[in-house]
This record gives C-alpha cells, structure tokens and sequence, in this order.
C-alpha cells in the first residue's frame, strides 16, 4: 500500500558538479583490454603523390590505421594554424590571412593567403601552448587516443604520464608534454579530446648541442627513435585523472501536518468491526484497530519514500536510515538525492 503527492517544480532541483576519476594502466595488454581501449599511432609525413592502400605503412594497437592518415588528420586538427608552408616547423598563424568581415577569430588558411584551405581548430583554448609539428618529408610523430568512456569531460591538467624504457612524458598542466630526460617540450594534450601528440624532443627554435642528458637510455637517440619507442613499446604505462560532469537531483518530499497522520501498514489492525476515534472514522469490514493506534498520541512513522511516473510504476525507492515519526504541529520535509 502507498500514499501518493505529487511533487510540484519547487520540489525538483537539479545540481551539475564534477567528479575526478585516477586511471593507473601498465603493460600493452591492460591498455588494448575490452574495458579499457587505450590506443596509440605513429603518424608520418609520407606525401605521396598517389596514396596506394595496399602498400601504405599502417600503424595502432588496437585499431589498424594508416600512419599517412594519421599523420594529416593530427595537422588538420590541431596544428594546421601553426603549419607553414615554408618551414620546417610550425609558427602562430597572422592575422594577415584572415579575410576581415568573412573569417571569425580562429579560422585561418594554410600555407599562402590565396589558400583555399580554410578550418576551425579543434583545440580552441586560453592554455599556453607551444606547438611545434615537424612539417619535412618523412617526419613522424606519436599519437595517444584515450577513449571518452575513460576521460569523461576531459584529462584534468597535471594528471597524464606516459612511461615507456626511454623515460616518461608528462603534461604541464598548460597543454604542453614533457620529457623526463631532457626536460623539453616534446609535444601536446588536448585534455577535452583524450589525445596526446608527441611530435619531437629537440628544440626546434634552440640549435644547441644535444638534447637529452647523459646517464639515461636516451642520450644521442633520434626524435623519431624516442618517438617510436615511446609508442610501440610493450613495456609501458599510462596514468591519468579524468573530470565527469553528472548531475544530483534533488526531490524535496514534504508531509504537511495534516497529511498522512494514519498508518498504512496493515499490522495496525486485527479482528473485525467499524471504528471511530479521534483521528477519524475508519471503515475496515472485517478488521478493528489495536488499541495503540486510537491514542491521540499517535503518531505514524515513515520508513520508505518511492518515486513514481505520472503513470504510477515505481521509479526508484528510498529507504531511511532509522523510521521518522511524522509531526502533527508542523511539516516533515525528507531529502532524496540521486546522482547520475
């Protein structure tokens, strides 16, 4: 049995806040698991003439892709505003080719201003970046693809390591990846796609000599064998925290003092007759109530508040802690919060 109110807007409040989450995944088979899918690509700079799947190099963990593609695809996405075609590494786009009254605030072209090869970036964000992205024949880069089911809303700064036998890479908190050896800029996250892209460990605007520090794996090796080792090894770990937005709903449940001041539970009463008493006449064939009930002292207790559709199925239910006495002089107002 029940007694059913309907809830009114008031009642409802609905709150979004944001939960962290910390991963922690070592070795190639705890990334490539069903539940998890943590996938990695080397990306390469081919520029064939004429693209020929049979041959193509391919390259990923889990899903097989082209490394031709995988390498276009990062360049359009995140670093074709800062790609020239002049150099062999990237610079910030001017405003010069912007065409003013048709070109909103982060479109720009590639390469010369009679380009007609026009995007919106997709990594629109107030972080430091430094991109660099090797543009030559040939050049390889790294990428990391986080499945959303893992990261949520996005990697929360600060958070991500990439560790392989070269060393570790980690964010700065700004966008920007580190090398553990050399401490350079290796490379970008963009935390709200879940994607990592290590694009080289020397300094592109810095000719000095070297760039990793002796005693480590990685002295006199190459970017593309740091890159590739980063990516392909077997020995490898990856932690990170992600953000999820969800959102608690409120039900305020609110007895008014002249509601509900009888008992539905059927243990209240026992044999047959008619009753009447102060709280009311009750018309039970076949049943009477104990004498307990008829004090006008009594007082009914709440045990289990469920939600109903307007079509009256059962929803959700809620059971309290300890049974709340109802109150005759005043409202009794029960809190449910559900989180999803």
């Amino acid at each position: 049995m029940g007694a059913y109110k309907q809830f009114l807007s008031s009642d409802i409040i609905v709150t979004p806040f944001e939960v962290n989450k910390g991963f922690y995944f070592e070795g190639a088979a705890a990334l490539t698991s069903s539940n998890v899918g943590i996938d990695r690509y080397l990306g390469k700079n081919i520029q064939s003439a004429l693209f020929d799947p049979l041959t193509a190099p391919t390259t990923g963990q889990i899903t097989t892709q082209y490394q031709e593609l995988i390498y276009e695809s990062v360049k359009q996405l995140y670093y074709g505003n800062y790609a020239t075609s002049s150099e062999n590494y990237g610079l910030p786009a001017t405003t010069s080719s912007l065409v003013p009254g048709r070109d909103a605030e982060g479109d720009v072209y590639v390469g010369s201003t009679s380009s007609i090869g026009k995007f919106i970036d997709a990594s629109p964000t107030t972080l430091t970046f430094t991109k660099y992205l090797p543009v030559s024949q040939s050049s390889v880069i790294g990428v990391i693809s986080i499945p959303v089911g893992l990261f949520g809303s996005y990697i929360v700064p600060n958070s991500f390591v990439w560790a392989a036998e070269t060393g570790s890479v980690v964010d700065d908190g700004e966008g920007n990846l580190i090398l553990s050896a050399s401490r350079n800029i290796c490379g970008n996250i963009f935390y709200e796609q879940g994607i990592a892209v290590i694009t080289s460990d020397s300094d592109p605007f810095n000719d000095g000599y070297g760039f990793a520090d002796y005693g480590t794996a990685v002295y006199g090796m190459t970017d593309v064998s740091i890159i590739e080792n980063l990516i392909t090894s077997s020995k490898v770990t990856c932690s990170f925290s992600s953000s999820f937005l969800i959102y608690e709903t409120q039900y305020k449940c609110t007895v008014r003092e002249n509601e509900y001041n009888f008992t539905l539970n059927p243990t209240i009463s026992s044999g047959s007759t008619q009753i009447s008493s102060s709280v009311g006449t009750f018309f039970t064939p076949g049943q009477y109530l104990n004498d307990f009930s008829t004090s006008s002292y009594f007082s009914p207790y709440v045990t289990t508040v469920g939600l109903y559709d307007e079509d009256q199925n059962l929803l959700a239910v809620g059971k309290l802690a300890q049974p709340l006495p109802t109150s005759p002089t005043t409202d009794t107002t029960i809190l449910i919060n559900i989180d999803r």
